[in-house]
């Protein structure tokens, strides 16, 4: 197993976004932690999408979930894991996209996560949350835009613990390949609670998507400058 550190890559820009979003989601955390059991409860599955319960709503309780789930989270292991891999990839994609279409990127991808686990588990009563969905899009654009960057990760098997530098392109690949693993195999027993392993795969595929989308010509071509210097 392996946990990222930090990447080789170059900020376009300072990641005002990111670490907004970053913030907003551990104030958001400390904020639900001093609730009660009940109202925490009842702040989840409000805040959360429930795919069974969607329709039930009305047209502002079937769009609002899509977004506050994704400031939502289970656990503090939870919040921190995925602040992780977005302090170390997302600042990257908003200098790449820019501040303002980093913002519909990061939202867009986080829906699209959502949606696409919806159509796999229609029927599930466990509310979707985290921001994990938006940060697998990150994930996927910046396995287009910077394969041949480098990552930090903490790696260990069984006696061997060691930090080491992996191109993101296998770190990445890796990360998706073992969600396509955990998602096949959460289909095959039938579990419709705990990681929703479709979404991270959803929001990682729309991810790519958007960048070809959202991506402004010029950084395009200073993406092709400094990619070279890789």
């Amino acid at each position: 197993m392996f946990i990222p550190l930090k990447d080789s890559g170059f900020r376009l820009s300072p990641p005002y976004i990111t670490f907004a979003i970053i913030l907003i989601n551990i104030v958001i955390f400390i904020y639900q932690s001093n609730l009660p059991p009940e109202a925490l409860k009842s702040w989840i599955y409000s805040g959360g999408v429930v795919a069974n319960q969607l329709f039930n709503k009305g047209p502002i309780g079937f769009t609002t979930p899509f977004i506050s789930s994704l400031f939502i989270h289970g656990s503090l292991l939870h919040l921190a894991g995925n602040m992780l891999y977005l302090w170390i990839f997302g600042d990257n994609i908003e200098g790449t996209l820019g501040h303002g279409k980093y913002i519909l990127f990061y939202f867009c991808a986080g829906i699209a996560a959502t949606l696409c686990q919806i159509i796999i588990q229609p029927r599930a009563d466990i509310p979707i949350i985290g921001a994990s969905g938006a940060i697998s899009g990150v994930l996927g654009a910046y396995l287009i835009r910077y394969p041949r960057a480098r990552i930090q990760v903490f790696f260990w098997f069984i006696l061997i613990i060691k930090r080491v530098w992996i191109p993101a392109a296998y770190v990445l690949c890796f990360w998706f390949l073992l969600q396509i693993s955990n998602a096949l195999g959460a289909l095959t027993f039938q579990q419709d609670g705990g990681v929703a392993w479709f979404a991270h795969i959803g929001g990682f595929l729309a991810g790519i998507a958007l960048l070809f989308t959202l991506e402004p010509y010029e950084r395009k071509r200073v993406w092709k400058q400094l990619n070279r210097n890789y």
